[in-house]
C-alpha cells in the first residue's frame, strides 16, 4: 500500500478512488487457485476512513462480487489505520479480515475487525472448528440445535461470510464447500 498510496499517509476519497484503480490493475490476472490477497499497510502511518472506504472496501466488494479467486485481506496496520477500519466497519455495519504478514511470508494475529452478526459469527466459528464444511453438512450436525430447517440458510450466511472474504468457497460441481482464509481468526 506504501507504493501504491505513494506515502505514508493514505487520506481522502479521491486517493482511495485513484488507488482502487492502481489495486484493480494488480489483481485483473486471477491466481491458479483461491487464496490471500495481502493488501500491505507496513510503513503506512495513518489512512483516513473515507480513503479506506473508496480504496479498501470497494476493492474487496468488487474482486469479490465478481467471484474471484483473491480473498483480500488487510495486512500490517498499525492500531491507527485498524482504527479508521474499526470506525468503517462501525458505520457500514462491515466486517474485514486483518493479520500480521511476516517478511517471510508468515501469518499471525489473524483477527475480525468490526462484528458479524450472530448467526454469522456461528457459521464463521463452525467453518473455522470444522476447517472444511458444506451447508448440507452444517444442517446435519447444527440443524436441530440452532432451529435451522433447510440447509439454505447454512448456505445463505456462508455465502455471506464468502461475499466478505472471510472464508473460501470452492465448487465441486454443484456443491459448494466452504474453508477458513486463515486459521485461528
Amino acid at each position: 500500500m506504501l507504493e501504491i498510496g505513494g506515502g505514508e499517509v493514505l487520506a481522502g476519497a479521491m486517493a482511495g478512488r485513484r488507488d482502487l484503480g492502481r489495486l484493480l490493475e494488480r489483481s485483473a490476472a486471477e491466481p491458479a487457485a483461491p487464496g490471500p490477497l495481502f493488501l500491505d499497510f507496513m510503513g503506512i502511518v495513518a489512512a483516513t476512513a473515507s480513503y479506506l472506504r473508496e480504496s479498501i472496501a470497494t476493492f474487496r466488494s468488487m474482486i469479490r462480487g465478481r467471484d474471484s479467486l483473491y480473498y483480500p485481506v488487510i495486512a500490517n496496520a498499525n492500531e491507527a489505520v485498524r482504527d479508521e477500519l474499526l470506525e468503517l466497519a462501525r458505520a457500514r455495519g462491515d466486517v474485514f479480515l486483518t493479520c500480521a504478514l511476516g517478511a517471510d511470508g508468515s501469518i499471525s494475529a489473524a483477527a475480525l475487525v468490526g462484528e458479524l452478526e450472530e448467526k454469522q459469527k456461528l457459521t464463521f466459528r463452525l467453518v473455522q472448528d470444522h476447517g472444511e464444511t458444506d451447508a448440507g453438512e452444517l444442517m446435519r450436525k447444527y440443524g436441530e440445535r440452532e432451529k435451522v430447517r433447510h440447509a439454505t440458510a447454512w448456505n445463505n450466511r456462508l455465502s455471506a461470510l464468502s461475499s466478505l472474504g472471510l472464508v473460501i468457497e470452492t465448487r465441486q460441481g454443484r456443491l459448494k464447500r466452504y474453508r477458513p482464509l486463515l486459521e485461528g481468526v
